[in-house]
């Protein structure tokens, strides 16, 4: 599965699970320590926000802090549809994915940023999902792809506070769960 592939699939993943969120779950708590259904969803769409400006070549001093803080607005779906839209542009622009693009640990390949995103994207959906009682909606070929991008990430990830350690799970258990379990999450409900 291509980059540019994996990552719309997650993002109309999480765009999905979104859809799905009732007026009442909007302060529910999440998997993410001290995020709310708002909390997390801001995060999402903040992120989504910064890509386009990163892909055209901005730093992180040129977008400084416009992103930070609430910037749902009002109306939380529609904000997210055109951050999501943006961004999914802004990675299918020719040519972009040769570039290197700037993140808060520096310059990196503009790929990599697509798999972090996309990896961002999918165990977000999984969040989301599980805050308002839905099953696991990371698509089965997105996360065996994702987990080969992530197993050899995952030593340099732990102690930043990224992920929490990996979860256990059985070794039966689908991509989606190993995933989840992989990135710190406890895939299975009491």
């Amino acid at each position: 599965m291509a980059l540019l592939e994996a990552h719309s699939a997650a993002m109309d993943s999480f765009d999905r699970v979104l859809r799905g969120v009732g007026a009442e779950a909007w302060h529910s708590p999440t998997p993410c320590r001290e995020w709310t259904v708002r909390d997390l969803v801001n995060h999402l769409t903040a992120e989504q926000l910064w890509v386009p400006h990163l892909l055209a070549g901005a730093t992180m001093d040129d977008v400084g802090d416009r992103f930070d803080g609430d910037v749902l607005g009002d109306d939380p779906l529609k904000t997210w549809e055109q951050a999501a839209a943006a961004a999914r542009e802004a990675f299918h622009e020719p040519g972009v994915l040769t570039r290197n693009v700037q993140v808060s640990s520096g310059l990196i390949e503009c790929s990599d940023y697509g798999w972090q995103m996309t990896i961002d994207l999918a165990v977000h959906a999984w969040d989301l999902a599980t805050a308002i009682g839905r099953p696991n909606p990371i698509d089965p070929f997105v996360a065996a792809e994702l987990l080969e991008v992530v197993r050899p990430q995952l030593d340099a990830w732990q102690g930043l506070g990224i992920f929490d350690p990996p979860v256990a799970v059985s070794r039966h258990a689908d991509a989606p769960t190993r995933l989840v379990a992989l990135l710190g999450r406890t895939p299975y409900r009491a």
